[in-house]
């Protein structure tokens, strides 16, 4: 009994650390884009079985996501970083992100007379 007790206190140890160290890289990516965009803003969204979702907003309107494999990786992950995390993505957050022809030719531009997303 013992021994199954110190094989599972293994893998957890290996689990936690993996969870670090994959916080870390998206904490970095998370600072890469910061500091490309002149700072940015963070929310988190649970996405069932797939994660989390970190949808990033820059100062200067510029916008991208990540996923982390669980929620509370992209919650840490976020903390790591150091930027602000949203609860919502609406009001003066999402009044910040800026779209353009490709966003509109991406998401519903068809819909609502945008450019056509091919020639046919």
């Amino acid at each position: 009994m013992a021994d199954t007790k110190q094989v599972d206190e293994a893998t957890d140890a290996k689990a936690a650390a993996k969870a670090e160290r994959r916080a870390a890289r998206i904490a970095k990516q998370i600072g890469a884009f910061a500091k490309a965009h002149g700072g940015a803003e963070a929310q988190v969204a649970y996405i069932g079985q797939l994660g989390a979702r970190i949808v990033l907003v820059g100062e200067d309107g510029g916008w991208g996501d990540l996923v982390a494999p669980t929620y509370a990786i992209a919650e840490q992950a976020v903390q790591k970083a150091g930027v602000t995390v949203h609860e919502d993505f609406d009001g003066e957050f999402a009044a910040k992100v800026e779209t353009g022809p490709y966003e509109w030719t991406r998401m519903a531009g068809i819909q609502v007379g945008g450019p056509r997303n091919s020639n046919t």
